[in-house]
């Protein structure tokens, strides 16, 4: 299976071109690569907000945490 266009390797490689895997499909990836990069951002905002929502509910009210940050040392 040839995923280059090459069915033989006999030529002058400087005329071919590229010579890797899934040539063209460059975009395609590029699109599927942003695509993740964006939902992981979306992803991982959205755990820590959650994660720090849990962390305010456990201990308690806005008053509290900013006393425990000042008395903390």
């Amino acid at each position: 299976m040839s995923t280059t266009g090459i069915s033989s390797w006999a030529v002058d490689l400087a005329d071919i071109g590229a010579v890797y895997p899934f040539q063209g499909a460059e975009v395609i990836f590029l699109l599927i690569g942003l695509a993740f990069w964006l939902w992981w951002h979306v992803w991982s905002i959205k755990a820590e907000n959650a994660r720090h929502q849990e962390k305010i509910a456990n201990h308690g009210s806005a008053e509290n945490i900013k006393d425990a940050l000042e008395n903390h040392h």
